[in-house]
């Protein structure tokens, strides 16, 4: 049979095992309505079979042809772990594609292990760990749509909200910011005072991505060394009282201590909130009615060694920090300002391995420090 004139010569192809699928008729199973509508396929486009599955027909469900299958990664239970591109039954790995990642052929092709939901939002700088349980027990944070649960495990792809907004996340090891900041009295260490008093994150750098989480607290009256990050895994491992960091304060008392009241002291005493000790209590001096002494106690309670000293009979007239476990306060360092700590010493105190630097960053890490000094911005 001759073709008409300016029509293209296309060579007949053999039709695909999807075409003839979708050239079979529709089994009727609703009576005179006829075969079930198909959520993904088009049956009144004549150009259907160009986009068919070429690995076969979908499995039905509850008697409906043609239905979304019950192993949709979007429906599924187990949504998380299908968003990670693992492969499914009968299927190559390369078919696996985290939700949210690009089609393109510059996307990535590495997936990462998943991470407990709690550790990957403290990496981020989002909360403490502690305060992200929280906040999962409350219904405040959503994995994917649903509400997200303790131990619950992400990956990339997983899309996580919390109050409704989107985080975004990342799966690389980056290496953490530590500040160390020398509060001076006057300062309160929180956000937001009822009272208006100024807070020592008026005096601290800004972050574009998370927040500077403040390791323990000083009370409004104490000064010395605050350390303050941007990771949350960090900020735990320095507060969690299971690690048992020591703490070390300058001591100013009023008159001195007798060798029974040191005993006591660093034998144990009771106070409201449980029994309370000194690992090291040492004299250092002082004149007049003022006198000095160095302490160590390994847990960081509310006012606790204001409140040992109070209960023999002493008070505190001047209380500084000096030591935060192995981070000492460095004596160039006046109060009010703040240092960033170098980033191998930052890994080291994180545990994690510090990146290597060639060429410009190397000479730049080599760089001793500098002294910051932050004025608050007026009220």
């Amino acid at each position: 049979m001759p073709r008409k004139p300016n029509s293209p010569f296309r060579p007949p192809q053999k039709k695909s095992e999807a075409i003839e699928i979708l050239d079979r008729p529709a089994r009727s199973s609703r009576g005179e309505r006829g075969g079930a509508r198909d959520d993904d396929a088009q049956p009144q486009d004549p150009n259907a079979h160009l986009n068919a599955d070429p690995r076969g027909p979908r499995a039905s469900r509850g008697g409906r042809g043609g239905s979304r299958p019950a192993g949709d990664p979007a429906r599924r239970a187990d949504a998380h772990v299908s968003a990670l591109g693992q492969a499914e039954r009968g299927e190559g790995a390369s078919r696996g594609r985290p939700q949210g990642q690009g089609r393109g052929r510059n996307a990535p092709t590495t997936l990462t292990e998943p991470e407990r939901l709690q550790k990957v939002l403290a990496q981020a700088g989002v909360a403490s760990r502690r305060e992200i349980e929280e906040w999962v027990i409350a219904g405040r944070i959503s994995v994917n749509g649903l509400p997200a649960t303790l131990g619950q495990k992400i990956g990339p792809g997983d899309r996580v909200k919390v109050n409704g907004k989107l985080i975004p996340l990342r799966f690389t090891q980056r290496s953490p910011r530590v500040l160390i900041y020398h509060k001076p009295e006057g300062e309160i260490v929180s956000r937001d005072d009822p009272e208006g008093r100024p807070t020592v994150f008026e005096r601290l750098p800004v972050l574009r991505k998370g927040r500077w989480l403040a390791v323990g607290r000083l009370d409004f009256n104490t000064s010395g060394l605050l350390l303050f990050t941007n990771d949350g895994d960090l900020a735990n491992k320095l507060m969690h009282p299971r690690y048992e960091l020591e703490r070390e304060y300058a001591v100013r008392l009023l008159g001195e201590l007798t060798e029974e009241q040191a005993k006591s002291l660093t034998e144990g005493i009771q106070l409201e909130d449980g029994p309370a000790k000194f690992n090291t209590l040492r004299d250092e001096g002082g004149e007049g009615a003022n006198h000095w002494y160095r302490v160590t106690i390994s847990e960081g309670r509310n006012r606790e060694v204001r409140r040992m000293f109070e209960a023999v009979g002493l008070t505190v007239s001047r209380l500084m920090r000096v030591r935060y476990g192995a981070v000492e306060l460095p004596a160039r360092l006046k109060r009010g300002m703040w240092m960033e700590m170098p980033e191998a010493d930052a890994c080291k105190l994180a545990g994690v391995a510090a990146p290597q630097r060639q060429g410009q960053d190397e000479k730049r890490v080599k760089r001793p420090p500098k002294m910051h000094r932050t004025t608050p911005s007026p009220r």
